[in-house]
């Protein structure tokens, strides 16, 4: 066995706590949520998901001003790796993600999708951008935070793809907050670690077999200036957004602002699995603690 994996008990061990914080976590969405203000539900979501990060072991370090848990009308903007990505914003501030529909079918986590506001667009139907754009503006001037991964898809954390611009419409016509958003899984020696990554034809249950193996996720999540939207079109703001999360990304040499389609492909075949990102990838793509949470570098 690899030293620098954890040991079959362990790896039991820790899925047992999953399988209860799941229970707990389907028992308050049913239960308690139809009953509690919006402001109690970002504080349970925000409780659950640390603890969710807890028992996989990832030790998550917040870098830059994050909104605080009153603030409204904000959407998030983040490049995408993994479906832990969503879980390390709600462990700062949770958001209504946008989501591709085929999520909703999904056992047992298309439910949790459902109940925890997730907004759905039809992938492969360009039209529907049109539909979810209007919930989006609604769901902002509601004074609700929205989270999406404008590149589409995932990657394994060296890169950063292009980053569609067309769902960004909703934060033009609201003039909402927009707040870019970088995250990185690291290795103690600050090298990426792309055991978290899941990309190509890897399973839900393989990529969680697979950071169930590993006995530390060192995750972070920096959030950058916000960025002004008045005046601003929607492909300017995904230009703005790109080069925000790439310097955060590779601070050394930050990666070449590549153009933006204008539209999401239509018929492109999914390359990687995008957990919350609404389009199609593009035909060349490919017992624990509490999390820890802290500023600036570790």
């Amino acid at each position: 066995m690899n030293v620098h994996q954890t040991s079959r008990m362990t790896r039991a061990y820790r899925m047992a706590r999953l399988a209860l914080h799941l229970l707990q976590g389907g028992l308050t969405l049913a239960l308690a949520f139809p009953f509690i203000t919006p402001q109690w539900r970002v504080r349970l979501k925000r409780r659950w998901a640390r603890g969710l990060l807890a028992i996989l072991n990832v030790q998550l370090t917040v870098r830059g001003e994050p909104p605080d848990l009153s603030s409204q009308g904000v959407m998030f903007v983040a490049n995408h790796v993994s479906w832990l990505d969503i879980y390390l914003l709600f462990a700062v501030r949770p958001a209504r993600f946008i989501a591709k529909a085929e999520i909703r079918s999904w056992p047992v986590m298309g439910w949790f999708t459902v109940k925890a506001g997730t907004l759905f667009i039809e992938r492969g139907k360009r039209q529907d951008t049109f539909r979810i754009n209007q919930q989006v503006a609604a769901a902002l001037n509601a004074g609700d935070c929205v989270a999406l991964f404008p590149e589409g898809t995932t990657s394994d954390g060296t890169r950063l793809g292009h980053f569609h611009a067309s769902l960004l419409q909703p934060a033009v016509h609201t003039e909402a907050t927009l707040w870019p958003v970088a995250i990185r899984f690291l290795h103690p020696d600050d090298s990426v670690n792309t055991a978290p990554a899941y990309v190509n034809d890897m399973s839900f249950g393989a990529s969680i077999r697979q950071v169930l193996r590993e006995p530390v996720i060192y995750a972070t999540i920096a959030f950058t200036a916000p960025l002004p939207v008045q005046g601003k079109t929607r492909r300017e703001l995904a230009h703005a957004a790109h080069r925000a999360i790439a310097s955060r990304l590779f601070p050394v040499n930050p990666c070449t602002i590549s153009e933006i389609p204008a539209d999401p492909p239509v018929a492109a075949q999914t390359a990687s699995r995008p957990t919350g990102s609404p389009y199609p990838a593009p035909p060349d793509s490919a017992s624990a603690s509490a999390p820890v949470l802290t500023s600036g570098p570790r």
